[in-house]
């Protein structure tokens, strides 16, 4: 989960690397820290110098300042902890001072080192290195890297980095520079991202986790795939395989949104995408005249479109897979596709999965569903399916150059823009726009959508944008109700049908940014164990939406109230259910039918919202938490 940036060029690049850690921040700050080489080009050897510290990255900028780093050279970190607590000795960059060097010598760095990922052997690697006289300062797996290439340097960094690689067992993005390499930086990637920026100049060139990193720098972006190494010089670079072989990658011309990144009115990222709402769904539904197959098409695939009709023609069943928030939207969709296409619909936990003997079926659309397209679970269980020989694969996903929407044969793109809160917001509720667009599809392909009910489905799509207006309106009450929130340490969620993956996703909501402890449960069952939780002192919000379930709901509502706990219901207008004593009512404006989880999931993020601003939480970035998951 953590963020790497890396450059060589003929300016001083430190401004640079920090403002690219700046845009990476969603991905893990727990700590920064920054390393450059300080040779100029053509000059003799420099040193390796850095900073790092556990405050955020603004403060970095200060600390560089201070202590004047300069370089042509450099590579970044901004670090999401696994292997050790967050501290400045668990701060990347790592540096190795070669063997027999302890704390207390003033040996200077030989090699440089930031890392994305998990090294699943560190163990094994640190006690053969410790026996080979290296002394360990922190507790990362990281530094075994490091120190693994530093024992394996022979006067070539790029063939000690693909010595080294052959060791690691696990997920990595590395970025290495060596001090007598000046102006030569090296890149490897297995089961994280890392991508090539090529300056505009042709002569600098950059790394990094996300193209994001570097808007504003360059737009020209080379996708690394499973494997690569690269070798990064001033005004070149080369791409291995992970055969050794040199390759072409493609490069991409990527307009990153660095405007994504300005909040304007608003105090927080958060606040800011759950207002965009109205405008992604917008976006995400522009040019949809139709339900045809061309809607799924994946990138870079000109006959997608036939592949998309051949394959929904062919699918008996769906299986979805997803983490956290997608997870929700998919479950969302396995009512949406029985009910409209009548296809049996199983949703897992992407990192449950791939360890769990299955059944597979090669007659199965296997749809995974992430923001990013890098959700490290996510990608493993796409790739375990599709060895067990499921190899119809469909995603949906915010991200077009993402690994997901490589790796799966037809993809819906979703628009909701950059996402930077750590809560996902926007990205759910285009999420559910393309998986009722995929329910339709099937239920097309299968003879269950006629053109008139087509018709009237998409119609509803379009109103979207104008009933979530409505919702947002809601807003003053929503924060009357936080307030009442804000001293609780505990909640209950409770939906029927539809609503119940919508309890979830606030459920979740809260606990992501309050760090209240919150449950849901499906209505039903709460007289099956969650009742004897109930008091006064537990609120319990209820989505209750007009439909079929309605009455069993306005049950489950007086077990509640009888029991003396506080509920806080959001009903649609013509529920018949009346604010009262112990009873909290936003009425819903309109009615929208299947697409009620959409308009019902916003009032839930606006509460979660409010009551972190009036705990006082770091609402974007909560606390143990990073946006782009790419770790297992």
């Amino acid at each position: 989960m953590c963020g790497i940036v890396g450059a060589v060029s003929t300016r001083n690049i430190v401004p640079i690397l920090v403002q690219g850690l700046q845009r990476l921040e969603y991905r893990g700050y727990d700590s920064c820290g920054v390393s450059v080489h300080s040779a100029g080009p053509g000059g003799p050897a420099g040193a390796l110098r850095r900073a790092r510290g556990i405050s955020r990255v603004a403060d970095l900028a200060a600390q560089c300042e201070a202590e004047d780093l300069q370089g042509l050279t450099g590579i970044a970190h901004t670090r999401w902890a696994t292997h050790g607590a967050p501290a400045v000795a668990n701060a990347h960059p790592h540096f190795s001072m070669g063997p027999h060097a302890d704390d207390g010598a003033e040996r200077p760095g030989r090699v440089t080192l930031v890392h994305n990922g998990i090294i699943e052997n560190h163990e094994a690697l640190r006690a053969e290195l410790r026996a080979r006289g290296y002394h360990f300062s922190s507790q990362t797996d990281t530094e075994t890297i490091v120190h693994l290439i530093d024992s394996l340097y022979d006067g070539d960094l790029l063939a000690a980095v693909q010595a080294a690689v052959r060791r690691l067992h696990g997920s990595y993005s590395i970025a290495v520079l060596h001090r007598d390499e000046p102006q030569r930086l090296v890149g490897a990637r297995q089961g994280s991202p890392l991508v090539l920026g090529i300056g505009a100049d042709g002569k600098e060139n950059f790394l990094a986790s996300d193209a994001m990193a570097l808007a504003g720098v360059t737009d020209q972006i080379v996708y690394l795939e499973e494997g690569d190494l690269i070798d990064v010089q001033l005004g070149k670079y080369w791409v291995l395989d992970r055969a050794g072989q040199r390759v072409q990658r493609p490069v991409r011309t990527v307009q990153a949104m660095s405007g994504a990144a300005e909040l304007g009115p608003y105090r927080h990222y958060m606040q800011k995408e759950i207002f965009e709402q109205p405008r992604a769904v917008g976006d995400t539904l522009e040019g949809v005249q139709a339900v045809v197959p061309q809607l799924f098409e994946a990138a870079g695939q000109p006959a997608a479109g036939e592949d998309a009709q051949a394959t929904f023609q062919a699918v008996r069943q769906v299986l979805i897979l997803a983490c956290g928030t997608s997870y929700y939207a998919g479950c969302v969709a396995k009512y949406w596709l029985e009910a409209l296409a009548g296809i049996p619909t199983q949703v897992e936990i992407a990192s449950e999965y791939r360890y769990r003997a299955s059944v597979p079926d090669p007659d199965t659309l296997v749809v995974t569903i992430s923001q990013s397209g890098e959700t490290a679970d996510t990608l493993a269980a796409l790739r375990h399916a599709q060895s067990l020989g499921m190899r119809h694969t469909l995603t949906v996903c915010n991200v077009a150059t993402s690994a997901m929407v490589r790796e799966c044969r037809l993809a819906f793109l979703t628009r909701a823009g950059v996402e930077i809160g750590v809560a996902s917001t926007k990205a759910f509720t285009t999420q559910l726009v393309g998986l009722f667009l995929l329910a339709l599809m099937l239920a097309k392909t299968r003879g269950r959508l006629s053109a008139e009910q087509e018709a009237g489905q998409l119609d509803a799509l379009r109103r979207l944008p104008g009933a979530l207006q409505a919702v947002l309106a809601l807003e003053p009450q929503l924060i009357d109700w936080a307030e009442q929130f804000t001293a609780k340490e505990h909640a209950l969620f409770l939906g029927r049908g539809l609503h119940y993956p919508i309890a979830q996703e606030g459920a979740l909501k809260l606990k992501e940014i309050t760090y209240i402890h919150a449950e849901a449960y499906a209505a039903g069952e709460l007289k099956h164990g969650p009742l004897a939780l109930v008091t006064s002192a537990m609120p319990v919000v209820t989505v209750a939406p007009n439909d079929a379930l309605l009455e069993k709901l306005k049950s489950n509502m007086q077990e509640v109230r009888a029991r003396g706990g506080v509920l806080y219901a959001l009903a649609d207008a013509d529920t018949q259910i009346e604010s009262s004593e112990g009873l909290y009512v936003i009425r819903m404006p309109g009615q929208s039918g299947l697409l009620s989880p959409i308009l019902h999931v916003v009032p839930l993020q606006l509460l979660a919202y409010h009551t972190a601003v009036a705990r006082g939480t770091d609402v974007d970035k909560p606390r143990n938490l990073a946006k782009s998951v790419t770790v297992e």
